[in-house]
């Protein structure tokens, strides 16, 4: 019926169909990630489990984020305002 569509806003109530979305939610009901994509545009499986696997990352590391096409081993960063303007 559409219901879960309408909810995360990716239903078009002109054509009937729903576009393509892409969500990541937390363990604790947190949306992490949200994309939309036109019906013409595919989606990368591979850098959806990439999010997946920073966000478990993040989750359990100790004030460490990961940098854009950070891939599991690979170098995290500390956020400070020494970083502003050199990444």
């Amino acid at each position: 019926n559409g219901a879960l569509c309408r909810s995360f806003g990716t239903y078009n109530e002109d054509n009937g169909l729903s576009w393509r979305g892409s969500f990541i939610i937390d363990p604790d009901g947190v949306l992490k990630v949200a994309e939309i994509h036109d019906l013409s545009i595919g989606r990368s499986s591979a850098e959806i489990l990439r999010k997946v696997q920073a966000g478990r990352f993040v989750r359990e590391a100790d004030g460490e984020v990961c940098p854009a096409n950070w891939k599991p081993g690979s170098k995290t960063l500390k956020p400070g305002l020494d970083l502003v303007g050199k990444i």
